[in-house]
């Protein structure tokens, strides 16, 4: 995804950024004393690894799986800040609970669930 535009608006005490790529603006709202490039660069993470997920995002895409958008979101980010800056362990995470997801559809038992961990093993 190509970046376009950015917009960084500041009122009272609250802060506005929003990155346009195509046609897909994802914003964030933040104190005024706090960093702006970070939220850019929190904002631009976000979107590679939707991009990496769902293959070229859009608006329909978060529509209609908002669940798989806020599991990202989660992955990356506690308490505002950024806690997994790796693309490929946040993919790593959202394809194994997807795995999860299709074998509990199909019924399978415990024993065949696949072990999830972290990054301390």
């Amino acid at each position: 995804m190509q970046r376009m535009l950015c917009y960084i608006i500041t009122r009272l005490t609250l802060q506005k950024v929003t990155l346009v790529y195509c046609a897909f603006a994802p914003a964030n709202s933040h104190n005024a004393d706090d960093n702006e490039l970070v939220t850019l660069e929190i904002i631009h993470q976000f979107v590679e690894v939707l991009d990496k997920y769902f293959g070229n995002v859009c608006e329909l895409d978060l529509i209609f799986n908002f669940h798989k958008a806020y599991f990202i979101l989660d992955e990356m980010l506690l308490g505002g800040e950024m806690v997994e800056p790796s693309k490929k362990a946040v993919n790593k995470v959202v394809e194994a609970q997807d795995q999860l997801v299709e074998l509990a559809k199909q019924g399978g038992g415990e024993q065949n669930m696949p072990v999830i961990t972290g990054p301390r093993g």
